[in-house]
């Protein structure tokens, strides 16, 4: 099957000479959520807006479900949701005409069961007479996604849409995310609450300076990059690591009350066995074993200090 989006070989260049986005090629299945992970500047605006039609590409091509976003635009455009990171919404307009509004542009006709169903969706039902400038910063945000969602895209972009609301608004919205992907609507989001991406992202892509730097299956990357940790505590406390135990790789805990021993989780054998038959050996008592796999959060850092270390290309011509 095609992906729903396909990117190829897109850059984008500005008149100054900075170049957003470069050579980036990205596929995306359908229905799936994909989270695009990068530091701020890493080009995930530009590559959502150029994706979405906003922003034109210096070159390269895209397409979702098959219409090319520059030569069929408004076929390619039909398909896509877009909630941005900026709250942008007619004050003075009321819930319900500002969401008709926008189902009315991508020439939809009028159907007022979908609009109230979705309302009801996104907890606004009692708020569908009223003035957007009555609605709190979270409301309103959830009128956004009511907007992207109007004209019953297949693709949904989310722009950090949790950014600057609470927790519990957070929450209802990843459950909003978890239904539409239940819908087989496909969802591309970016957020830099990366716990959230690793609680309900299919593929993560990592972004930085214009380059993708990976696009990997979610556990897959996590098996793959994600080391383990074992922490060691120690029944008395001590001042330095014995020296039989010097390559062990261990580390010793700022209060000498533990010992940090990193693995593989991939290799053939851990070492954790014979490491323990060592403290034995060395005359260390232990209290107790925790283990703790790396995070997300903590690949994603790694990987983008890795590509900030890398030699720098040479910009094409």
């Amino acid at each position: 099957m095609a992906p729903i989006v396909k990117v190829e070989d897109l850059t984008k260049r500005y008149e100054s000479g900075f170049t957003a986005l470069e050579g980036v090629d990205l596929e995306i299945e359908e229905g799936e959520i994909i989270a695009l992970l990068g530091p701020n500047g890493a080009g995930k605006t530009t590559l959502i807006s150029t994706i979405c039609g906003i922003t034109m590409p210096t070159s390269g091509s895209v397409s979702v479900g098959g219409y090319d976003t520059v030569r069929d635009f408004r076929k390619a455009r039909q398909m896509i949701g877009l909630v941005p990171q900026e709250i942008s919404l007619e004050p003075f307009e009321k819930v319900v005409a500002t969401v008709n509004f926008s189902r009315g542009l991508f020439g939809m006709s009028p159907n007022r069961g979908f609009v109230d169903d979705l309302l009801r969706k996104l907890s606004l039902i009692d708020k569908r007479d009223t003035k957007v400038k009555e609605l709190s910063g979270g409301m309103r945000r959830r009128v956004l996604i009511a907007k992207a969602l109007a004209h019953e895209p297949r693709v949904l972009f989310l722009d950090e849409p949790t950014a600057g609301v609470d927790v519990e608004l957070r929450k209802d919205m990843w459950d909003i995310v978890a239904e539409l992907k239940a819908q087989g609507v496909t969802i591309i989001l970016t957020t830099h609450y990366i716990e959230e991406a690793e609680a309900i992202a299919d593929r993560i892509a990592v972004i930085d300076k214009g380059r993708i730097l990976l696009v990997e299956n979610k556990a897959d990357l996590m098996t793959r990059l994600g080391a383990k940790e074992l922490r060691i505590e120690l029944a008395e406390p001590v001042d330095a690591i014995p020296d039989s135990l010097a390559r062990e790789g261990l580390e010793l805990a700022p209060d000498g009350r533990a010992l940090i021993y990193i693995y593989d989780t991939r290799s053939e054998r851990t070492g954790i066995t014979r490491l323990l038959a060592d403290l034995q050996a060395a005359g260390l008592q232990l209290a107790d074993l925790q283990t703790k796999q790396s995070s997300l959060e903590e690949i994603f850092v790694g990987l983008v200090h890795q590509a900030d270390a890398a030699p720098a290309k040479e910009p094409a011509a």
